[in-house]
């Protein structure tokens, strides 16, 4: 039932767009005006596509956008889901199944997020390097259907190694400053209380933010390889000296937005090299 949910998803979209993307990237909060600079694009609403979700969050467009940047043709979510918003994980994550059967093998997922190490501060990029589920749900459960991937998948290297090597080549070829860290996943909506803070700086925890575990799990399993990037907005709970607004998350996301297209834009043109 699932997998002809899917076939039947990206079938509708093959319909729309000739073109065969192999890189999927996901555009979080006030990210999406990436998909400006994409080459020849094809949008397409989620609202049009059979058995997609649909976002209702400020700052996410709710767009399939595929086309060519760097040379890559990339199928580009201009907007995502989250748990928060009442979806199952397995809808969260609906949209990686579909890439899979379009042909993607590799993907950068975006996210714009809070602060624990009180080394980072807003505007900060973050190149993730490992997660933390902190809400401790997984997209996986349930039957298991092997034709997407196996039962028990292998997350020892969440974060491509390889892919995090070509990060660091662009970034450096353009002289753009990013931190790394680790990335714990909190469920929403509410922001996170200081002793939440506290402890997830005790597990190991950098940033912090309601989305891109999921979608880094999936990924996994369906065996693509995975860049993450985070756009710190605000500094955690207990660190920051002001209360938490969505606003301001989207007004330092937009903020941070050219350095992060450019650097996707030059991670996209290295990617076969």
């Amino acid at each position: 039932m699932f997998y002809n949910q899917v076939l039947d998803s990206a079938a509708f979209i093959r319909t729309k767009c000739s073109q065969t993307p192999t890189v999927g990237i996901i555009l979080g909060s006030g990210l999406g005006d990436f998909a400006e600079t994409i080459e020849q694009p094809t949008v397409i609403p989620y609202h049009e596509i059979p058995n997609f979700p649909q976002s209702h969050v400020a700052g996410h467009a709710g767009n399939l956008v595929i086309g060519t940047v760097g040379g890559q043709v990339i199928c580009a979510m201009q907007g995502r889901f989250h748990y928060y918003e009442g979806f199952t994980l397995r809808e969260v994550t609906y949209p990686l199944y579909v890439m899979k059967l379009l042909g993607v093998e590799s993907l950068i997922v975006t996210n714009a997020c809070g602060a624990i190490n009180p080394s980072f501060q807003p505007g900060d990029l973050v190149l993730l390097n490992d997660y933390i589920n902190t809400v401790g749900l997984n997209p996986l459960t349930g039957p298991n259907d092997e034709r997407f991937g196996p039962r028990f998948p292998d997350v020892s290297a969440p974060y491509s190694p390889a892919l995090r090597a070509k990060a660091d080549a662009a970034a450096k070829k353009l002289g753009i400053s990013y931190q790394e860290g680790v990335y714990a996943w909190f469920g929403g909506p509410c922001y996170e209380t200081a002793a939440e803070i506290r402890a997830f700086a005790a597990m190991g925890a950098d940033a912090v933010g309601m989305s891109t575990v999921p979608e880094t799990i999936v990924a996994n399993y369906l065996g693509m390889g995975v860049l993450g990037i985070a756009c710190i907005t605000n500094m955690a709970t207990g660190i920051a000296k002001v209360p938490h607004t969505h606003e301001q998350v989207v007004k330092i996301a937009n903020e941070a937005s050219d350095r992060l297209c450019g650097w996707v834009k030059e991670i996209l043109a290295g990617w076969a090299k």
